[in-house]
């Protein structure tokens, strides 16, 4: 399937949204591993579910090695994939963190920053539950420096200084299987949730495999090799994967 008409809009507004990519019955699936993750880790925020569970967690690998994410990656970077990180987002409801405006690079352990997030919806995701909202145009900008924020409840705890016009941010309205696309540059974020309902989705920050993971910690605790050449880096043994996920029947 050709890409081409997102690939345009990525290079022109720093995202892209693409439809209906995984199908109903794998969404379930990916509800019930969030649900799982919730009581394997009571100790955790639903929006800290983060990278350092993924190379580990059989059903997380086979979600971010999907083809069908795994093609839109290559669309943009290449046949040579590895995966940096994944992290669900879940904001619970009526006291979902929000994430203030910042640009991911800005975090990032990567050389040269050729990289790409993936945004899988797996609840339905609006304006008023916290959706992502981003900058149109904002990837054209260098990364900025950040700034530490405690005064108000969120999930980085920081923010980027560059100058945010709010009255040009897009809400995406995503439904569970779209995925929204994004540069390391755009300048990005989210509401708190306030509303009845849940808002998760799932980040897949995929690199090709010319990229180098710079961190101390190698290899890199969600480093993955998905696809083509090895490159660079040193990743992680993939685990077995179980002929049913670990939830299935669990209390």
């Amino acid at each position: 399937m050709s890409h081409a008409a997102e690939v345009l809009s990525f290079e022109d507004r720093g995202y892209a949204v693409f439809r209906e990519v995984l199908d109903p019955s794998l969404m379930a699936e990916v509800g019930e591993h969030v649900d799982w993750l919730h009581r394997e880790h009571p100790d955790r925020r639903g929006e800290q579910l983060s990278h350092e569970l993924v190379a580990r967690d059989p059903f997380w690998v086979r979600l971010v090695s999907d083809d069908r994410l795994l093609d839109i990656a290559s669309a943009f970077l290449g046949e040579d994939l590895a995966l940096f990180a994944s992290h669900y987002i879940s904001k619970p409801p009526y006291s979902g963190q929000a994430v203030l405006w910042h640009q991911d690079g800005a975090f990032w352990p990567l050389d040269p920053m050729r990289v790409i997030t993936l945004w899988l919806a797996v609840d339905e995701s609006t304006p008023d539950n916290g959706c992502l909202r981003v900058i149109p145009g904002s990837h054209r900008t260098a990364i900025g420096a950040t700034r530490e924020r405690t005064d108000v409840d969120n999930v980085l705890g920081a923010e980027t200084t560059v100058a945010v016009d709010e009255s040009h941010a897009v809400d995406l309205v995503l439904r569970p299987g779209d995925v929204e696309a994004h540069h390391p540059n755009i300048v990005h974020g989210s509401n708190a949730n306030t509303s009845p309902k849940r808002r998760c989705g799932l980040t897949i920050r995929y690199i090709p495999t010319s990229t180098r993971i710079t961190s101390a910690e190698q290899p890199f605790p969600s480093a993955l090799h998905l696809r083509g050449e090895l490159g660079v880096n040193v990743y992680q043994p993939r685990p077995v994967m179980p002929a049913r996920w670990a939830w299935e029947g669990a209390a």
